[in-house]
């Protein structure tokens, strides 16, 4: 649910019975050196909270505020937007319908879409299981989104919008091809699921998972409870950020949640709590298919890296104004939850990646650049319409609307770039920038997109 990132992941757990001794993680005196560099060094949070669950038990590190303006500290019980983390809530429910008998991963999802929806297919019919494991071949979001407010970009995305998109879009590829991450893909599958239970999308994560754990302060709708304790979130430069309302997609990324209610779920994923769900959580890493990068695999909603001899299934997630990471070792019975209330490019990722496995190194990461628009003739603004091949599987397309520019990742919305000179633009929604290379005539030849201490180049195309 980040914009402008090329590979958002999502990953994984395994249930183990029993698990070799392991030394303990990071201590909370390190967690803590680690939170206090994100926020007060690098400038990327606002708040962090980390939680851990290993054999000795659980423990919570929190640093920095609720807010900017509110100076209270955070605790496990602070309540953050988790976004695509929701995915790992949705292919549960996948799993545990599939336990009921109520479906079977191999279902058409056409199957229970009413009859007006032409549902695209090619090779063969979409599954079920193709929309938890991203290998629909449906692109990242739908052509149809043109948000009133881009700040909030899905809440007016109805579903007579999400039903017109997917009567009328030709796959581009054969259903299983190959792993394309889709958020279309999972709000469709938190969509079908809703339908074949008849219940809404929220009301059935609280009967079948979020109840039965115990998860009191994981929901869509703000009780007051978790509206008292909902760190505020901020952008990429660390300004105020809207909420997010998912109405239609909700399977994607409308979860609110908290640390100490997702390290309960990580908990039980690695039989520490005793739940009827157990069967359907071992279920979700039986299928696994390869995921686009080395030693990088994915199951039913999870992802599964294999890295310095072990394996780490994980999940991360983002909204305007938060980043997420909850991931665990099997093998060891690790778990790690870290939740920021920022819209950083990077996220905790690295945090959570480097607490499970301390040969992981900690991202160094820039402060957000500050930048002044100004203003450009669109004469030249003209010459850098067009597309730019940044991968084999990802175009950036720029277009022009009067004296206003805008980009575009493949299955991404499109969002305004500023100019703070002729060739150097610059996003506001996030901490990214674009570097135009032109020709003798001043035409765009290439692109340079930088974010997260990345440069990659892409080149103009016809």
């Amino acid at each position: 649910m980040t914009p402008l990132r090329l590979a958002p992941l999502a990953a994984a757990i395994v249930v183990c019975a029993a698990a070799a001794q392991a030394p303990p993680l990071a201590s909370d005196a390190e967690i803590r050196r680690m939170l206090v560099d994100r926020i007060d060094v690098q400038r990327q949070s606002v708040g962090i909270v980390a939680g851990v669950v290993e054999p000795a038990g659980r423990r919570v590190v929190s640093y920095g505020s609720l807010a900017k303006s509110d100076a209270r500290p955070l605790d496990g019980d602070t309540v953050f937007e988790i976004g695509s983390i929701t995915k790992v809530f949705t292919s549960l429910l996948l799993a545990e319908a599939v336990q009921r008998h109520e479906v079977a991963l191999s279902d058409p999802v056409s199957t229970f879409l009413p009859a007006k929806v032409r549902l695209p297919e090619r090779g063969r019919a979409i599954t079920l299981q193709d929309l938890s494991m991203h290998v629909s071949a449906l692109p990242r979001l739908p052509s149809n989104m043109h948000p009133k407010d881009t700040a909030n970009p899905y809440a007016d995305y109805s579903v007579e919008d999400l039903y017109t998109f997917l009567s009328g879009y030709q796959l581009t590829r054969d259903v299983g091809e190959r792993y394309e991450y889709s958020n279309l893909g999972g709000g469709l599958l938190g969509h079908v699921l809703s339908i074949r239970a008849e219940m809404d999308y929220e009301a059935l994560v609280r009967a079948r998972i979020t109840g039965p754990l115990g998860m009191k302060d994981t929901s869509i709708a703000l009780t007051p409870r978790m509206r008292e304790h909902l760190a505020a979130g901020y952008t990429a430069t660390l300004q105020p950020a809207s909420n997010w309302d998912l109405p239609t997609l909700a399977g994607a990324g409308a979860l609110r949640s908290t640390t100490n209610d997702l390290l309960t779920l990580v908990a039980a994923n690695l039989g520490y709590v005793r739940t009827p769900l157990a069967p359907a959580m071992a279920a979700m890493l039986e299928p696994r298919k390869p995921a686009g990068m080395p030693g990088l695999e994915v199951a039913l909603a999870w992802h599964v890296t294999a890295v310095h001899g072990k394996t780490i299934v994980w999940h991360n997630g983002g909204t305007g104004g938060y980043r997420t990471f909850i991931g665990f070792n099997a093998a060891a019975r690790t778990g790690v939850v870290v939740l920021s209330n920022a819209g950083t490019a990077a996220g905790p990722d690295d945090i959570g990646r480097h607490i499970l496995d301390p040969e992981t190194p900690l991202l160094v990461i820039r402060p957000p650049s500050q930048h002044t628009a100004v203003t450009i003739d669109p004469v030249i603004l003209e010459r850098y319409v067009g597309r730019y091949q940044l991968t084999p599987a990802v175009l950036l397309t720029v277009t022009r609307t009067g004296n206003q520019l805008f980009t575009q990742l493949s299955g991404q919305q499109a969002f305004e770039v500023y100019p703070e000179s002729e060739t150097q633009f610059f996003l506001k929604v996030v901490d990214a920038q674009l570097t135009f290379e032109v020709d003798a005539d001043g035409k765009a030849t290439a692109v340079v997109l930088h974010q997260n201490g990345g440069n990659p180049r892409a080149v103009r195309v016809p």
